[in-house]
C-alpha cells in the first residue's frame, strides 16, 4: 500500500510538471555556459478548460469563463507571452557586454620565441632576429562602430593555447650554433584571462610557459624553461567612461523586460475588452432573436384570432390575407435574428479556441450564455479629474510611454558621451624567468640562478628578479567631430519630440475618458427611456388586442401596435448592448478591465 501510494505521488507530481509547461528551460549547473536553454514546442490544440464546460453538445459560459479560456486559447496573447521571455534573454545578454559575442582586446599565442632563450632567443636578445615575438603582444582585431562608446565584454574570457613543435633549421652562419643544422624540441603554453571593467576598461592577466630542447652546443642552459607573467590593463577617462555610460545598454534591457510586460497587459486587456463585448453581443442577440421569436408567437396568435373572427363573421374575410403577412415578415425577421445570432456565436468561438472552428466539437456546440447584462440603478462615476489620476496608473500604454521615454534618455548618454575624445591611460606588469639544465661550453658555465627547473624559473617570477613596467596614455580627437554632434544633436531632438508626442497622447487620454464618462451617461439615459417605452407600448398591444376581440378595434390598430411593440423592444435590446460596450470602453480607457473581470497578469502569463 505504500508502495502504490508513492507511485501516486510520483505520477501526480509528473503530470503537475508536465501541465506546467515553460517556454524556456535554462540549464543548471557550470555546464549550463556551454549549453542552450531548452524551448518548448508550441501547443495549438485548445486546453482542457473549454472541454470541461461543454455538456450534452451545449457549452454553457459564464462571462467569467468565456475569459478564462480565452486567455488559455488565444494565439495572440500566446504570442505575446514570448516577449518577457525575449527581454529576460536580452538582459542576460546586455550583462555580457561588448558589440558581439567574443570580441575581446586579448592577446595571441605568445612567446614563439622567447627572449634570451636557445639560439634564436639569443638572437633576438642582442637585436639581431627580429622576426619572432618576444614579448606578451596584444592583438589587433576587429573595429566595431556603433552610436556611443562600446562597452567592454564583461563575461570573464579564458583562452589556453599549447603548441608542440619539433624543428630542424639549416644554419647558413655557423658562429652561434655551431652546427649546420638546428634542430629542437619546444613546447609553449599560453594561459590568458580578462575581465571588462563596469567603469570602462578591461583587466588582462597571461601566464606562459616555453621549454626548449635544441642540439645547439653553445647552449649553457639546455633544455631551458622560460615563463612570463604579465598583468595588464586599460582604461577610458573621457569617451567611454564610467558606470552610467557602460551600463546603459544593461539599464535598458531591464526596462525592456517591464516593457514586455506591459505590452502583454496591454493585449490582455484588449482581448479581455474584446471577449467580454462578444459574450454581452451573443446575449443581446439572443434576446433580439427571443424579441423576435416572441413577435412572431404574437403575430402567430393574431392570425389565429382573425381566422375565428372571420369564422363568426365579424370581420370580412379578406382581413385573412394581412394577418398572414404579417406573421409572414415576422418569421422573415426571425430567421435575420437567427442568422444574426449564429454569426455571433461563431465569432465568440473563435475567440476562445485555439484553433478556430477546426475542432469539430467546438464547431458543433451551441454557446449558452448563463450571465445577463445588468444595469445598476446609478453608475456613481468618480470626478473626471480622479479618474484621469486612476488612468495614468493603470494604462497599460501609459505606462509604455513612460518607460519608452526612460528608455531614450537613458540611450542618449551614449551620445552624450560620445562627443568626447578618446582618452585612455594603459599600464602592464611583467615578470620573466629562466631556468635549466647546466651544459658548459668552452668552459663558460650558466649562472647558478639559472641552473634548476620550471620551479626555478617560477621562483624568478615571484621573486620580481626581472621585471617590466610600462605605461602609456593614448589620445584620439576627431576635428570638428561632425558625426558625433550630429548624433548628439539628433538624439535630443528626438527625446524634445518625444515629450510634445507625450503630452499630446496624455491629453488624448482625458478627452477619452470624458467622452467615455458621456457615452456611458447618455447609454443609461437611453436605456431608461427604451424600458419605459417597452413597457407602456406593452400595456397598449394588451388593449388593442381586448379591443379587436370585443370589435372595437380594426386590424390595422392591432398591427400598428404590434409594430410598436417589437420596435420598443428592439430599441431596448439595442439600448441594453450601447450600455455594456460603454461600460466596457470605459473601462478600457481607465485601464481598469483586467481587475473589474479580476484577471491576473500573472497567473495568464503562466497558462500554457
Amino acid at each position: 500500500m505504500r508502495l502504490r501510494k508513492l507511485i501516486a505521488v510520483l505520477c501526480a507530481a509528473g503530470l503537475t510538471v508536465s501541465g506546467q509547461q515553460q517556454v524556456v528551460e535554462k540549464p543548471r549547473g557550470p555546464v549550463r555556459w556551454y549549453q542552450g536553454a531548452i524551448v518548448a514546442p508550441v501547443v495549438l490544440n485548445n486546453g482542457d478548460r473549454l472541454r470541461s464546460l461543454i455538456r450534452a453538445g451545449k457549452l454553457y459560459l459564464t462571462v467569467q469563463d468565456a475569459i478564462a479560456v480565452a486567455i488559455e486559447n488565444n494565439l495572440d496573447l500566446e504570442v505575446d507571452r514570448y516577449g518577457p521571455v525575449f527581454a529576460e534573454w536580452g538582459l542576460v545578454r546586455a550583462q555580457g557586454g561588448g558589440p558581439l559575442r567574443g570580441v575581446t582586446s586579448g592577446n595571441t599565442l605568445v612567446n614563439q620565441a622567447t627572449s634570451g632563450q636557445g639560439v634564436v632567443g639569443s638572437q633576438l636578445a642582442a637585436g639581431l632576429n627580429q622576426s619572432g615575438g618576444g614579448s606578451n603582444g596584444r592583438g589587433g582585431g576587429a573595429i566595431v562602430s556603433q552610436i556611443g562608446p562600446v562597452t567592454q565584454n564583461l563575461d570573464p574570457v579564458l583562452q589556453n593555447a599549447s603548441l608542440f613543435s619539433h624543428t630542424t633549421s639549416p644554419q647558413p652562419n655557423v658562429v652561434q650554433s655551431q652546427t649546420e643544422a638546428l634542430i629542437g624540441s619546444r613546447r609553449l603554453v599560453d594561459t590568458f584571462a580578462q575581465q571588462g571593467l563596469l567603469s570602462g576598461g578591461y583587466l588582462q592577466a597571461a601566464i606562459n610557459e616555453s621549454y626548449l630542447n635544441e642540439n645547439a652546443p653553445t647552449d649553457i642552459v639546455n633544455p631551458s624553461v622560460a615563463p612570463v607573467a604579465q598583468l595588464y590593463i586599460q582604461h577610458n577617462f573621457l569617451q567611454g567612461f564610467g558606470v552610467g555610460v557602460n551600463s546603459r545598454f544593461i539599464r535598458v534591457a531591464q526596462k525592456n523586460t517591464t516593457v514586455a510586460r506591459e505590452t502583454f497587459r496591454s493585449q490582455l486587456l484588449n482581448i479581455v475588452a474584446n471577449v467580454v463585448n462578444l459574450y454581452w453581443d451573443l446575449v443581446t442577440d439572443r434576446d433580439d432573436l427571443a424579441v423576435r421569436q416572441r413577435a412572431v408567437d404574437q403575430a402567430q396568435k393574431f392570425a389565429d384570432d382573425t381566422q375565428k373572427q372571420i369564422d363568426l363573421g365579424v370581420i370580412p374575410r379578406f382581413e385573412a390575407a394581412r394577418a398572414q403577412a404579417g406573421l409572414a415578415s415576422s418569421r422573415q425577421l426571425l430567421a435575420i435574428a437567427q442568422a444574426t445570432a449564429s454569426q455571433q456565436e461563431t465569432l465568440l468561438k473563435n475567440a476562445l479556441s485555439r484553433n478556430g472552428l477546426e475542432d469539430p466539437l467546438v464547431d458543433e456546440v451551441t454557446i449558452v450564455p448563463l450571465d445577463h447584462i445588468a444595469v445598476p440603478a446609478e453608475d456613481n462615476l468618480p470626478p473626471l479629474r480622479d479618474l484621469v489620476a486612476k488612468a495614468m496608473a493603470d494604462r497599460p500604454d501609459v505606462a509604455l510611454a513612460q518607460l519608452n521615454d526612460e528608455i531614450a534618455k537613458i540611450s542618449a548618454l551614449g551620445t552624450a558621451n560620445g562627443v568626447l575624445p578618446t582618452l585612455a591611460g594603459v599600464a602592464s606588469y611583467s615578470a620573466n624567468g629562466l631556468a635549466g639544465k647546466s651544459s658548459p661550453q668552452f668552459g663558460i658555465s650558466p649562472d647558478p640562478r639559472y641552473v634548476g627547473n620550471l620551479g626555478t624559473a617560477l621562483g624568478q617570477i615571484f621573486k620580481n628578479n626581472f621585471t617590466n613596467r610600462r605605461a602609456a596614455v593614448l589620445f584620439q580627437g576627431s576635428v570638428q567631430n561632425h558625426v558625433a554632434q550630429a548624433d548628439y544633436g539628433i538624439d535630443q531632438l528626438q527625446l524634445r519630440q518625444g515629450d510634445l508626442i507625450e503630452r499630446k497622447s496624455l491629453n488624448q487620454v482625458v478627452l477619452d475618458i470624458s467622452s467615455q464618462m458621456t457615452a456611458l451617461r447618455q447609454a443609461r439615459s437611453r436605456y431608461a427611456q427604451a424600458v419605459d417605452t417597452r413597457k407602456l407600448q406593452e400595456d397598449l398591444f394588451e388593449k388593442e388586442q381586448q379591443l379587436f376581440m370585443f370589435g372595437s378595434a380594426g386590424i390595422n390598430d392591432v398591427v400598428a401596435a404590434q409594430t410598436a411593440l417589437v420596435t420598443a423592444q428592439e430599441v431596448e435590446v439595442q439600448a441594453l448592448s450601447a450600455y455594456s460596450h460603454a461600460r466596457v470602453s470605459l473601462d478600457q480607457v481607465l485601464g481598469q478591465t483586467l481587475d473589474t473581470n479580476h484577471v491576473s497578469v500573472d497567473e495568464a502569463l503562466q497558462v500554457r
